[in-house]
């Protein structure tokens, strides 16, 4: 596969404290596509400094309809779709140029790396996604607060890493993760038990899931060998169940 006959796909919106990090290891693409929701920070400055970047802007409806859009604006067969605090490992780019054209391949998946201000955690709740596939077999679609991409075909897995370094500041977090947990509410209560995973049952159930999340991300994961990166990260993720945990209480109330 010639890495350069790849297109990389992003999505930002006010993203100045991450872009740069992560357009720097795109270098290689002949282009990059990055569909822009409006931006009122730096971003599209940063972004102007990489004259193989073209900046699409459209109106966010959802994460699914952003990236479809996205997939619009591509001429490429193969497509690297990626978020805008997402750095690709240079093993990763070395990986994916060896890579053989098969045709009977559609699709690869990348496992990640988080970092708290840049320190890569020795775990994370984060699993690996399918990033690279042709653009004629990927579709993508809503998932609660996030999203997913459908592959018509083979799937296979890369060993190296993307390394996922969010530096926006807290108070961004916070206002992004209570409009997540806002739909997560809505996607947990109106899925029949069932059909939800064991560990939605138990994010359903309200009080066990910010504790039981807290000492898996500690201990199970290792984030106590981490230092205070791996106690910030456990804060997070117990942070984010608790505010599922609220907006499913008031949910239930107002019903």
């Amino acid at each position: 596969m010639k890495i350069e006959s790849i297109t990389p796909l992003i999505l930002t919106y006010n993203e100045e404290q991450n872009i740069d990090r992560t357009l720097q290891q795109l270098t290689w693409a002949r282009q990059i596509i990055i569909i822009d929701s409006f931006s009122t920070d730096r971003t599209l400055d940063i972004i102007a400094a990489y004259p193989q970047a073209k900046v699409v802007q459209h109106k966010f409806e959802s994460f699914a309809n952003q990236c479809n859009f996205g997939l619009s604006q591509i001429e490429s067969e193969w497509v690297l779709s990626i978020d805008a605090d997402y750095t690709l490992s240079q093993e990763l780019i070395d990986e994916i140029s060896a890579l053989s054209d098969s045709i009977d391949i559609n699709a690869y998946s990348v496992p990640f790396k988080y970092c708290v201000y840049g320190k890569p955690l020795h775990g994370t709740l984060y699993p690996a996604r399918k990033v690279l596939y042709r653009k004629d077999k990927g579709t993508y679609e809503n998932d609660g607060h996030a999203h997913r991409v459908s592959i018509n075909g083979e799937v296979r897995s890369l060993k190296h890493v993307i390394y996922h370094d969010d530096r926006k500041p807290l108070s961004r977090w916070l206002w992004a993760q209570d409009r997540y947990m806002v739909i997560e509410s809505k996607k947990l209560l109106e899925t029949p038990d069932r059909e939800l995973s064991w560990g939605d049952r138990i994010r359903k159930r309200k009080v066990l899931a910010p504790f039981i999340i807290l000492i898996y991300c500690l201990i199970v994961k290792g984030g106590i060998l981490d230092g205070w990166q791996g106690w910030y990260y456990a804060f997070q993720r117990m942070l984010a169940e608790l505010l599922l945990s609220i907006h499913i209480i008031e949910a239930e109330y107002l019903r």
